[in-house]
């Protein structure tokens, strides 16, 4: 079926990152597959991560059709988008047939994005991660495939506002091999190693960052073992 909005979208998006002039850094993207269904997995710290993680597997001409809650679908403008965007709602409260949604389509070939950690990461760190995502891999036959990213919540991310000026922020982009999920492993074990692999990615993608803060009041998106001023993972849980 012809892709009538996610390719215009895709159009506005790089739009948007040149007049925004942002320097994005993509490695690894050959982990994607070419043909076939995975489960693309990241961390998240950003509002925007769903565009970014997307943007990854564009090399590889691949669309992902990203998990996500089901009161974006709702809204006027978002909703019809993410629909003709062949996204998967997600409502909490009847989480098995979001789950159905996103195995019918891996069998049927696609790639799934899943952000493992359910809900942005204040401290900038990895949070733990569900198992969803390496069940739906294990059920489905399919690859994980873990990704980092790094910067984007210098644009927009919980409780800062929003940064659309033009001020050259770079964005690093990180996809690692994939993460087998055998159907007789236990899901744990599983989801274990994959945020294992993430952070290795995370990691790297912090190293290869090319700027730092510009001074005491820009240090607010450095994570707190790293030197920063954003909460620490344990601030963040009793921050809710």
């Amino acid at each position: 079926m012809a892709e009538l909005v996610y390719r215009p979208v895709i159009g506005a998006a790089r739009t948007m990152f040149k007049a925004l002039d942002l320097k994005i850094d993509t490695q690894g993207s050959e982990h994607i597959p070419k043909t076939g269904g995975a489960v693309l997995v990241s961390n998240h710290i950003s509002y925007l991560d769903f565009i970014f993680t997307g943007l990854g597997a564009l090399p590889q001409k691949r669309l992902v059709r990203f998990m996500a809650k089901e009161s974006v679908f709702r809204h006027k403008i978002s909703g019809p988008l993410m629909r003709g965007m062949k996204h998967i709602p997600v409502d909490r409260n009847q989480g098995e047939d979001a789950y159905a949604h996103a195995l019918r389509s891996l069998r049927s070939g696609e790639i799934v994005g899943v952000f493992p950690e359910a809900t942005i990461s204040p401290s900038f760190t990895l949070k733990s991660f569900k198992s969803g995502a390496a069940r739906l891999a294990q059920e489905a036959g399919v690859p994980l495939i873990p990704m980092a990213l790094w910067g984007t919540q210098r644009l927009w991310t919980k409780g800062r506002p929003r940064n659309f000026s033009r001020s050259h922020i770079p964005i690093t982009i990180r996809v690692g091999e994939p993460v087998e999920a055998p159907a007789d492993q236990y899901a744990g074990a599983i989801t274990r190693r994959l945020r294992e692999r993430v952070q290795e990615l995370l990691e790297a993608a912090q190293r290869a960052y090319p700027v730092r803060p510009k001074g005491a009041g820009d240090t607010w998106w450095v994570p707190a073992h790293l030197g920063g001023t954003a909460p620490t993972a344990a601030e963040a849980r009793e921050l809710g």
